[in-house]
């Protein structure tokens, strides 16, 4: 029997068989499932006596504040249309700032919800997107930033807490991204892509009228600002930062702006990916991204020595919320058969209790299935990693079917968390791989960077070799293979149904690109910062339009021959709703099964408890006609191989 890496230690992969006597798994709705919560925005008052939290309970993403000890929640906004987000209480009183969009358009504004519970939009305007940045260390203002001067850029204003007056502090005439202000207002902490593989660091003093660059040019690094040191330490300037310099993964650096020195802070074995001070400044908070979740570290902010902390879920993708006295913390955890609970963490004693059950009434954690970090060697000896969900009580010699879903990006993640559409696809018989292919982040820079030109071909092979682990379980039925993919993910679908024709059952697009010419030149005003980052590592619209042609599914649609679902946002401002029209459209004239489902009050992403049990359901109907119940194919002697690529030359 194969061996598989799971969690880092080499095992058997395992099939959870039924216990002698042990029920099996009940079966459950999407209804059932989606009736947990989904709760973020976590937000402490300024005395640390109440909390703020978004929830979607109601179908629809609202703000709900409650005791920080525990009790009732009540709703502060009842928003039935468009969802809203905070972003947190202001420092010194209780109003509240939150975000929100219309119809998933991502045209977002920042809002302040006032004492007497009424709402004023504080970036007003058409056609701009607001992003809020930070809150000033003395709580007298705060930071956001909008395109509202010229689509492409954002630039950096200061919002009075006191009136509402905004000023700008700092006009972006080159995609910069901003990401933090000094305590005194004059360094602007920026970052600005270069390439895919280059995203250098900047500080911009306001005083000297003059740009800083902390990144050497002309070398590949990926830097990221975070937060400026506290300044109430009496220290000078100095700034956080996380960079990826000299090694594979992302480590925390602090730099002081006068001597130029920089000191290692943090370097793990995996990404840092964030890392922000306490409200008092004491503590620094570092999120690692260890093995595909999130963990917190924190550190004494002047010495670096590790603070305790008790760890109430290992295994768990865990995230922390320092009060603003910092002596109690809240802390989300899920292993992926839950959802996120939130619970009251005691920093002196370890002690933490339960504070919000995201769980879905009636529906047994027991019954549900925690995701499992697995490695595999694919088609040419590259590791990939992946996340599995195996059907409670699945046995070799089952014949199961399968899907492999696919992230989104290109570069982004699968990461450990709760999923309610993977756990309905397993509570019904489905494995379910989430598989982190090349050019994946969280494996380090060298395996992000292996399908740099090469999408639908390299990346795709990861796709078929996982399919090939699967069977080699002997809990899967080769036959029975699905692959799925939302976004990025969507595109790697109608690559393997175009590119691998005879691979997959079927597949399930989830707005998916399928025309990257078209997708490329007509990218939102917003994206000039990602532009270059796609146009080197997917291709230039103008010098490569031939190569991304031959990458896109929608010219090579008269390979695909396997039934195919797509579902599409009509707001869509990203995967614009025509890049599935046309897909739908040229499968249909082969004749081959097509579903399409448009959501007209969604985006890119479905955010509303309605639209995602329609569509949840809708997959997994679609996959027990076309897949489950399906007459079994006999696999071919060969696995048919329509290359995208070939050997066309690739514009520099």
């Amino acid at each position: 029997m194969r061996t598989y890496l799971l969690l880092g230690i080499a095992m058997a992969c395992h099939t959870a068989p039924v216990i002698a006597g042990e029920k099996p798994p009940k079966s459950y709705t999407i209804e059932q499932l989606m009736d947990s919560d989904v709760i973020g925005g976590l937000s402490w008052s300024p005395d640390d006596t109440k909390l703020i939290f978004t929830s979607n309970r109601t179908g629809i993403a609202n703000i709900y504040e409650m005791p920080s000890r525990g009790g009732t929640a009540t709703p502060l906004t009842n928003s039935v249309k468009e969802t809203v987000n905070a972003i947190g209480y202001f420092p010194n009183d209780e109003r509240i700032l939150f975000s929100s969009d219309q119809g998933g358009n991502e045209l977002a504004h920042i809002y302040v919800r006032e004492l007497d519970g009424t709402a004023r939009d504080v970036t007003p305007g058409a056609k701009h997107v607001a992003r809020f940045v930070e809150w000033a260390q003395d709580g007298k203002s705060f930071f956001v930033q909008t395109n509202e001067r010229d689509p492409r850029f954002f630039d950096l204003y200061e919002i009075q807490a006191d009136g509402y007056a905004k000023a700008i502090l700092f006009e972006n005439d080159k995609a910069y991204q901003v990401r933090a202000v000094s305590p005194d207002r004059r360094y602007v902490g920026l970052s600005r892509i270069v390439d895919n593989a280059t995203k250098h660091c900047y500080v911009y003093d306001r005083t000297e009228a003059k740009l800083i660059q902390l990144t050497a040019e002309g070398k590949r690094v990926a830097c990221e600002p975070q937060t400026f040191a506290d300044t109430r330490a009496d220290r000078g300037a100095q700034l956080f930062y996380t960079t990826d310099d000299g090694g594979e993964f992302a480590f925390l650096a602090r730099q002081d702006l006068a001597t130029g020195d920089r000191v290692t802070v943090f370097k793990p074995e995996w990404d840092v990916e964030g890392a922000n001070l306490s409200r008092d400044g004491q503590t620094l908070i570092v999120s690692v991204n260890e093995d595909a979740r999130s963990r917190p570290h924190l550190f004494d902010a002047a010495t670096f020595e590790p603070r305790r902390f008790t760890d109430p879920m290992p295994g768990a993708s865990v995230g922390l919320l320092l009060a603003n006295h910092a002596k109690r913390a809240l802390v989300s955890a899920s292993n992926g058969a839950t959802p996120g609970e939130i619970l009251l963490l005691d920093l002196a004693s370890g002690k933490h209790t339960p504070l919000l059950n995201a769980r879905a009434p009636g529906v047994a954690p027991g019954d549900l299935v925690a995701g499992e970090v697995v490695r595999f060697k694919s088609y040419d000896g590259v590791t990939v990693p992946g996340i599995l969900y195996m059907p409670k009580g699945a046995k070799k010699g089952d014949g199961l079917p399968a899907v492999i879903h696919v992230h989104g990006g290109p570069g982004d993640e699968s990461r450990i968390g709760y999923r309610p559409l993977q756990q309905y696809l397993a509570n019904h018989g489905y494995v379910v791989f989430e598989i982190n292919n090349r050019g994946s982040n969280g494996s380090g820079r060298t395996f992000y960077h292996l399908d740099d030109r090469r999408h639908g071909d390299a990346d795709l092979d990861d796709v078929v070799a996982a399919k090939t682990m699967l069977a080699e379980t002997g809990v899967v039925d080769p036959a029975k293979v699905v692959i799925q993919g939302q976004s990025y993910g969507g595109y790697m679908t109608l690559a393997g149904l175009a590119f691998r024709p005879d691979t997959f059952a079927a597949g399930v697009d989830i707005y998916g690109v399928s025309n990257w010419p078209r997708l490329l030149a007509n990218t939102p005003s917003w994206w000039e910062d990602l532009r270059r980052l796609l146009f080197t590592e997917v291709g230039d619209p103008e010098k490569d339009a031939e190569y991304l042609r031959k990458i896109s599914p929608v010219f090579h649609a008269e390979n695909i021959k396997r039934p195919l679902l797509v579902l599409q946002g009509a707001n869509d401002p990203r995967v614009l709703p025509v890049e599935s029209e046309d897909i739908v459209a040229r499968v249909k004239a082969n004749g081959i099964p097509v579903d399409y489902v448009v959501f007209p009050d969604e985006g890119h992403g479905f955010r509303k408890k309605a639209n995602q049990i329609v569509a949840y359901r809708t997959i997994l109907e679609f996959l027990d006609k076309h897949v489950k119940g399906a007459p079994a194919r006999p696999a071919p002697e060969k696995t048919a191989k329509v290359s995208p690529l070939g050997d066309f030359p690739i514009g520099q």
